[in-house]
């Protein structure tokens, strides 16, 4: 570990000891260090699982309260560990940053000097030009912190920032070491759970609340970057080469599917408070340029054209340009920017006299200052803080995310069968209403914030042509010929292996559509394509979904050749690899030939937002990497090494394919799997955590594994420290293809199989054979037991052949270690878990309940075992750092 993240924790993890006796005695320190340096011992190669036994027997004397106490305070420390190394990767970002004085690896500049050597630059600078990173916030519930204890962790954050610009000693150090106790301390006595469900705009606001915090100023700061370096010397002088090219995307409030609480009208509420957001950041941020630009006339004098600008502001309103004029006495630039925020406020409010109706009125009349500013000789005042604030108009709109509706297209199909029979005007039951009044809610955020504000509805479940056609229908159906009809792009989303297989022929059909003719005649022949990884994958295994996706989106793009279509193929990834998660950067770069073409779009759920966008440092890099990665997916050198090693591993796909899916089929569709599932993980526990409006299962119990949502199947594996859902059926398929230097090979020379090899083996980094065997034998099926065993130890076996390496990640030195460093750590809360849960599953008297008349009475212990299980669930996501 590198000294200063060692001497972080260290310092942190003192700082904790410190409240924890203060707090709970030293007779509470002394047991958690106790469990610690049992669990730690424990990985001794000479322990014989002797320290875990004894670590096992601790935990067994602990009361429930002291349980919850250690619960917590394990906890704590990985929200303390996790802040710590957030913060030394900002640090070492900068340090490469200063340092370096060429394009840093994986950034824009890099792959922008790789794709100028490969096509020239000129056709480089086009595809710059063309470049789009779509991220699409989502609510999905695995976000397990709340946002009381993320606004701590911020904190004990800056304050640790702090700290590397002091001088030793003097009583600034002590101070700061004072507000940090102060944080932790607040942090422990603050409940880990939240004490109810979020409500959809809860969820909109935490959203919110990282635009707020970086987004609105970040995505910009990227932009400026690429400009310098593309401009050198000149940056800042002349009019940028970079254009925006990261545009949100939100489900958040849009996502209906399996959500009753998204309705229409949370929708409506989504789309204003979004809004709300944009338009304050965008008027403060006028307010802040306008302040700056004090050239006075004699030096800077007006063009025409912004002479003219002024007249119209003064038409518009005297009070507004005679505040603004009275504020800059003779700057007549600054007087227009603050003219221009005034008419910012007027758009938040619903001024109807001043407000800008779009906000390509709004850029227009920043050009016009930009223009005049240019032609007066202050270039560098033009292409400053007001192109900033041109390219935050142009990247979030007034309405910061496009809001993306989505719905099952069964129940689209129940609602046209409805209307069918009862008529649009008949008795309809409340969900064909709602149905309806979804495409009036997007007419309406159309009407206020624009086409872009809310366009895209996405069909899940999409098995047929008529899934598509059913959207027009209804559309028409729900505004009956008015012209408050809202433009819809309807967007496919195949989720199951068949549908995958089926995907050109169901979009096929779909382009016979007329509506779907008249939207490719407006928007330039342009059609997105969506691919679900996360039911994909619990249909027929992580490996047959990886490679079904993988020829899918293929084929789609030899389709979308064929019609000469732009297309934009829209991933479906969850943040666990189980859900299509791990680095994007790589899975770019992993697409086949043409199905990327300077275009991605993905889903960021979940601690996945906060993890990528909640600090600025790190938020670029991502931006950047994905960006980068993007530019590149169309490289021909790229496409080539792509297209030929995929043809040249095409056998061994095929061999992988067939025997991953027949063997994950073997376990999940064997008699009783859904109840056994349930029984040796936490999957009802994480139901009733309230960490997300949706709901957890589409049915009140899991009878089949069709009623449960991919977020939990994932979130329940990773907590039984099993992560099967990563990894299950690889091992059988590798030990079945057998041949170890062809498999080496592909692992070193096919992007594809690289990247899924790397993420399973960091899948098997967070898997603990020891702990997974305590989960399992809470059920009564040894034969499932023995199955999910005996695939763990051939998977991790035949993984470590290929990469070369003697334990999972050891060649990947930082973030091997970091999981190594943290596995005792996490141990300790299973431990804890696997109590719980024993107690719930059991109803024993030996954990508190007695039997009263032939029925068990618990006296309220079941709902303190629950509460203990809730809180490890808490501290595992932590330790993991992944939940869903």
């Amino acid at each position: 570990m590198p000294d200063p993240l060692r001497d972080d924790i260290r310092l942190l993890g003192g700082l904790l000891g410190t409240v924890l006796r203060e707090a709970g005695g030293q007779d509470l320190l002394d047991d958690v260090e106790r469990l610690r340096e049992l669990t730690i011992r424990a990985y001794g190669v000479d322990d014989g699982g002797v320290s875990l036994a004894e670590a096992a027997d601790v935990v067994a004397g602990f009361s429930l309260e002291r349980a919850e106490q250690v619960a917590r305070a394990f906890t704590c420390y990985f929200h303390l560990a996790n802040l710590a190394e957030e913060y030394h990767r900002v640090r070492v970002l900068h340090q490469r940053e200063s340092e370096s004085g060429a394009a840093i690896e994986e950034s824009l500049p890099a792959a922008f000097t790789q794709l100028t050597e490969e096509v020239g630059r000129e056709e480089a600078v086009r595809r710059l030009g063309e470049l789009e990173f779509r991220p699409v916030l989502t609510a999905h519930p695995t976000e397990a912190r709340r946002r009381a204890v993320s606004g701590a962790v911020r904190r004990i954050s800056t304050l640790l920032a702090e700290r590397d610009t002091m001088r030793p000693g003097g009583t600034s150090r002590t101070e700061n070491e004072r507000r940090m106790l102060a944080e932790i301390d607040t942090m422990w006595r603050t409940s880990p759970i939240r004490a109810s469900k979020p409500t959809v705009l809860d969820e909109v606001k935490t959203a919110m609340g990282v635009f707020d915090a970086t987004m609105f100023s970040t995505f910009p700061e990227v932009y400026r970057r690429l400009d310098d370096w593309l401009l050198d010397g000149e940056a800042g002088a002349r009019a940028p080469i970079a254009t925006p090219f990261v545009y949100l995307g939100s489900w958040i409030g849009g996502d209906r599917d399996g959500n009753p609480n998204v309705t229409a009208e949370v929708t409506r509420q989504a789309a204003t408070l979004a809004a709300e957001h944009a338009l304050t950041a965008l008027e403060g941020a006028a307010r802040t340029t306008g302040r700056k630009l004090t050239l006075e006339a004699a030096s800077t004098p007006s063009s025409a054209d912004l002479k003219a600008l002024w007249q119209r502001f003064r038409q518009l309103s005297d009070d507004l340009t005679t505040a603004a004029a009275a504020d800059s006495p003779n700057e007549p630039h600054r007087a227009a920017v603050l003219a221009i925020a005034g008419r910012i406020a007027a758009t938040r409010t619903r001024d109807a006299d001043l407000a800008y109706q779009r906000p390509e009125e709004l850029e227009a009349d920043l050009r016009v200052v930009q223009s005049s500013l240019v032609e007066a000789g202050a270039p560098r005042a033009a292409y400053g803080d007001l192109q900033k604030l041109v390219w935050q108009v142009q990247t979030f709109g007034f309405h910061l995310a496009e809001i993306e509706v989505r719905q099952h297209s069964q129940v689209h199909a129940a609602a046209l069968e409805e209307i069918a029979e009862k008529g649009v005007h008949g008795e309809l039951s409340d969900r064909t209403r709602e149905v309806l009044d979804t495409f009036r809610a997007l007419g309406a955020v159309q009407k206020r914030f624009g086409e872009r504000a809310a366009r895209r509805y996405i069909v899940s479940f999409t098995q047929a042509p008529e899934h598509m056609a059913a959207v027009y229908q209804l559309a028409e159906l729900a505004f009956e010929g008015s012209d408050d009809a809202p433009v819809i792009d309807a967007i496919p989303l195949f989720e199951t292996f068949a549908d995958l297989e089926n995907s050109v022929d169901i979009l096929e059909a779909m382009l016979e559509m007329p509506q779907v003719q008249k939207r490719l005649a407006e928007n330039g022949r342009r059609v997105e394509v969506m691919l679900g990884y996360s039911d994909s994958s619990k249909d027929v295994g992580p490996v047959a979904a990886t490679l079904a996706l993988h020829s899918a989106q293929s084929r789609i793009a030899d389709w979308a050749k064929r019609h000469n279509l732009t297309l934009t193929q829209f991933h479906g990834r969850g943040g666990a690899l189980g859900r299509g998660g791990g680095p994007a950067n790589r899975a770019v770069l992993a697409q086949p030939p043409h199905s990327v073409d300077g275009r991605f779009k993905l889903t960021e759920q979940g601690e996945v937002i906060l993890a990528r966008y909640g600090d600025p440092t790190i938020a670029a890099r991502h931006i950047e990497q994905v960006a980068a990665a993007t530019l590149l997916a169309s490289a021909p050198s790229t496409e080539k090494r792509n297209a030929t090693t995929a043809d040249r591993f095409s056998a061994l796909a095929s061999s992988l394919d067939a025997t991953s899916r027949a063997r994950f089929h073997e376990l999940v569709k064997s008699d009783g799997f859904p109840q056994w599932f349930a029984e040796v993980t936490p999957l009802e526990e994480v139901g009733l955590l309230p960490i997300g409006s949706r709901p957890a299962k589409r049915g009140l119990s899991v009878n089949s594994l069709d009623d449960l949502r991919a977020i939990p199947w994932v979130f329940s594996w990773s907590q039984a420290r099993i992560n099967l859902a990563g990894w299950y059926g690889l091992g059988t398929a590798l030990r079945e293809f057998g041949d170890l230097d062809e498999l080496r090979a592909a692992y070193r020379e096919w992007p594809l199989f690289g990247t899924l090899l790397d993420n399973i083996e960091m899948s098997l980094a967070k898997t603990d054979e020891r702990i997974a065997e305590k989960y399992l034998a809470l059920g009564d099926r040894d034969d499932l037991a023995a199955m999910v065993l005996e695939e763990l130890r051939l998977t991790r076996e035949w993984v470590l052949k290929i990469t070369g390496n003697e334990w999972p990640l050891a060649s990947r030195r930082v973030l091997g270690r970091a999981v190594q460093l943290r596995s005792p750590y996490v141990d300790a809360l299973s431990l804890l878990q696997v109590r719980a849960l024993r107690a719930l599953r059991t109803q024993g008297a030996s954990e508190g309940l007695t039997v009263d008349d032939g029925e068990w009475v618990d006296g309220g212990y079941k709902d303190r075992w629950r509460h203990l299980l809730l809180l490890t669930v808490n501290g595992v996501s932590a330790g993991l750092q992944n939940t869903g």
